[in-house]
Order: structure tokens, then sequence, then C-alpha cells
């Protein structure tokens, strides 16, 4: 995704929107079966990236505690420190916690869910508490 900024000319000017690179080098990450070097992260994603890029994109996530990074030769590897759902859930916590009026929030969330969605959730909730969903407390 992009952010399309129209510039004086009336032209876009193609910039990505803020969180766009970083989402990019995480899920690049998440689909490796290992560690990655900046390069072999540069590899998987799409577009003309500058190496310097990638290694920005990296440093920043590794400062934000996000990813690992270790030795290797002249250089580093680098993994997320969790999985795409562990830090999904993760920011959709701290969103939560943001918010001024969290039974709003939740109350939406929930009435936007897919009949999927809500019912999986449903049994979730029900496997949490100890007991099938579809038995009663």
């Amino acid at each position: 995704m992009r952010d399309r900024k129209i510039g004086e000319s009336g032209e876009t000017s193609g910039r990505r929107a803020r969180g766009e690179l970083e989402s990019g080098v995480l899920a690049a990450l998440w689909a490796a079966s290992g560690p990655l070097t900046a390069r072999q992260v540069q590899e998987r994603l799409p577009g003309d990236l500058a190496y310097t890029t990638v290694l920005t994109i990296l440093s920043r996530l590794h400062d934000k505690n996000t990813l690992v990074r270790h030795r290797a030769g002249r250089g580093h590897v680098y993994a997320p420190v969790r999985d795409e759902a562990s830090d999904t859930a993760q920011r959709m916590h701290t969103l939560l916690e943001r918010g001024s009026d969290r039974e709003a929030v939740l109350t939406r969330f929930v009435s936007e869910l897919s009949e999927q969605d809500e019912q999986l959730l449903y049994r979730l909730l029900g496997e949490h508490d100890g007991h099938p969903a579809d038995e009663g407390p």
C-alpha cells in the first residue's frame, strides 16, 4: 500500500504508507525458515529497495525489540522475536489499552466480525473457560 500524495504538479508521489516497509520486512522474516541477512530480506521484498534502506528498517525493528540479530561473518542475521500471530495479538492488546472506553472498543470489534470469526471467537472463549463453548457455564 502506498500513500498517494499529490504534489504541486498534480502527480502522485508514490510514497509508502507509514509502517509499510517494516510490515514487509517482518512478513519476509516470518515466511523464512530461519534467520536472514539484510541481502536475503532485500531479495524477498517487492520493488527495488536500496540495501541501505533495508538495513535501516532492520535496525529500527531491532531497536524496537521486534527482531533479534546475531553476528554472521562480517554482518548479521535477523529473526523476529515473536511469530506473526503473537505479534498481531500484542499489537491488538496495545491498541485496546490505549482506548478510553474498552467496552465500546470491544463491542465495535465484535460487531464487525464476520459470522465465521464470531463463531471462532465464541469457541475459543469457551475453551479458555475450560468447557466446550456449546455447553452452558
